[in-house]
């Protein structure tokens, strides 16, 4: 596994989207929760801060890395493992999501192009107002994503009429999605600490699962 050292299991969550009502933004923050709640250090990102133009070979031959796909690279070499909701778009994987993967694994500074990724766990999810949930979109970013070396975890979660599942808080109306969602992030956070000789301290379970605690 990667040779970072690290007293607590690092977590990048993100959605693959730039939407700022975007459903699969409010499901990653919920599995973040349940990554925090077990021990681990999370940070939550938008990816709509990390405007980066389309791949283009002669632009990185010219200019190098765009500075946004840097920043966001050094981020992703900062953490041991990724929370990702991705949407599904026309039964693939969104555009947005797809550059950024090409962008932050390019070389630089004579650093292996996949080092961001080598050895990273992650664990995806995705919400769409459909019934099947995006999951036909989760099917190819596990592909490119254990492609580049990342160890993509069996589990999963894809939650249909996702438009129907959230309360204004934030949290799921539906108390076991709430559950099984926070248990995604749970699962991460445990296996980090497994792979990389962590131990935890995770909440109570009578406190993660009080109805009357925000998200």
């Amino acid at each position: 596994m990667t040779s970072m050292t690290t007293t607590v299991p690092k977590i990048l969550a993100f959605a693959g989207s730039a939407r700022k009502a975007s459903l699969n933004k409010r499901l990653v923050r919920v599995a973040a929760e349940g990554a925090r709640r077990a021990g681990a250090e999370v940070t939550e990102i938008d990816l709509r801060d990390f405007p980066v133009p389309i791949y283009d070979g002669d632009l990185e031959t010219e200019q190098g890395l765009p500075p946004k796909a840097r920043e966001l690279r050094q981020l992703m070499l900062e953490h041991q493992g990724f929370l990702i909701a991705s949407p599904e778009y026309n039964g693939s994987i969104p555009a947005l999501l797809k550059n950024l993967i090409d962008w932050t694994s390019r070389a630089v500074d004579g650093q292996d192009g996949l080092a961001p990724y080598r050895n990273k766990v992650a664990v995806l999810m995705s919400a769409s107002p459909g019934s099947y949930g995006g999951l036909r979109g989760l099917v190819h970013v596990r592909a490119i994503l254990g492609n580049i070396g990342v160890i993509v975890l069996p589990e999963q979660l894809a939650v249909g009429k996702a438009h129907e599942a959230f309360s204004l808080d934030g949290s799921m109306q539906n108390p076991k999605m709430q559950q099984s969602v926070e248990t995604l992030g749970r699962t991460l956070a445990t296996t980090l600490a497994r792979l990389h000789g962590i131990n935890l301290y995770e909440e109570p379970a009578e406190r993660r699962h009080d109805p009357g605690r925000l998200p």
